[in-house]
């Protein structure tokens, strides 16, 4: 009798210098990610269900679209309701399919994924992503193309959650180099961007979360120059966690939980902001496909 198979599919193991991560067929979905045996990554087992999003990838959009619904050109699209109980369709459509294995190394792995044309999205996509480990850390490279016939919009989001050993999200400190904040409805669709200043949403100075509770979306980033993208530092004591990306990412989703505080903390790059397909307020970094077209992003982590 063969053996029962992992819920997230084959796994694919890399590794160099300190690092050591872990990739599942189900999504190219980041399960597991340490330095020196350290966890960096709030992750789960390789017997385990994906739960809450961790580690998964978002695309062809990021976050939600409000009823399901939007329209492009003059065609409306409705997507199933992937969170009924807000009435939304999240985080794309690819998250729990298998993804084609194209390349494994002691330090690579590379997935692939096509897209067909389906109920709310109207092209042929094909996507890989790449996890590499060097001894500086994780990278991880996101390709799309549009290998269809119509064009359609895009964006891309990652969802990793992370520890530094943490007994509660309450003590890591946080600093985010965020100029704005998405203030949100009971839904968690776009109300207002406001300014961070003054309000308890200002992440810039590296204070601990505290009492904060955050499902908030953060822009305006600031870019260091040493590094040609934004970072989110993440401290506890002698403990660093530093998650990156390119300027194509100008969004940063921040989750700490809210009614448990100890299943790490949810620093999510992203393309574009909630609902972007259908709101003006967050649409700065949508992506319009044309047939042929593709898209390029990076991001990564490292920890000491």
């Amino acid at each position: 009798m063969s053996a029962t198979p992992s819920p997230t599919g084959q796994q694919y193991q890399i590794s160099a210098g300190p690092y050591r991560a872990a990739v599942t067929e189900v999504g190219a979905t980041l399960r597991h990610l340490s330095i020196d045996g350290r966890d960096i990554l709030a992750g789960f087992g390789p017997t385990d269900r994906i739960s809450g999003g961790h580690g998964q990838n978002m695309l062809p959009w990021p976050n939600r679209i409000r009823d399901g619904r939007f329209t492009f050109r003059g065609t409306g699209y409705d997507l199933a309701l992937s969170e009924p109980e807000r009435h939304n369709a999240i985080h794309g459509l690819v998250r729990w399919s298998g993804w084609d294995l194209l390349r494994h190394t002691e330090d690579t792995v590379s997935q692939q994924i096509t897209l067909f044309p389906q109920k709310g999205w109207d092209t042929t996509l094909k996507a890989t992503i790449t996890h590499r480990l060097s001894d500086r850390g994780l990278t991880v490279t996101v390709d799309a193309e549009n290998i269809g016939d119509r064009a359609m919009p895009f964006g891309y989001g990652a969802h990793p959650y992370f520890t530094l050993g943490e007994q509660s999200v309450d003590e890591i400190a946080v600093t985010v180099p965020a100029g704005r904040y998405l203030e949100v409805d009971d839904r968690l669709l776009p109300g207002e961007l406001r300014p961070v200043d003054g309000t308890t949403r200002d992440l810039r100075t590296g204070d601990p979360v505290g009492e904060r509770t955050l499902d908030t979306a953060y822009t305006d980033l600031q870019i260091a120059p040493d590094h040609q993208a934004w970072r989110v530092r993440l401290a506890l004591g002698d403990r660093e966690t530093f998650v990156w990306a390119d300027p194509n990412h100008r969004w940063i989703q921040v989750y700490t939980g809210a009614a448990r505080r100890d299943l790490g903390i949810a620093i999510e790059p992203m393309t574009c902001g909630p609902d972007a397909f259908n709101s003006d307020l967050t649409d700065d970094g949508l992506i319009v496909l044309e047939p042929g077209d593709s898209y390029r992003g990076r991001w990564g982590v490292y920890g000491r």
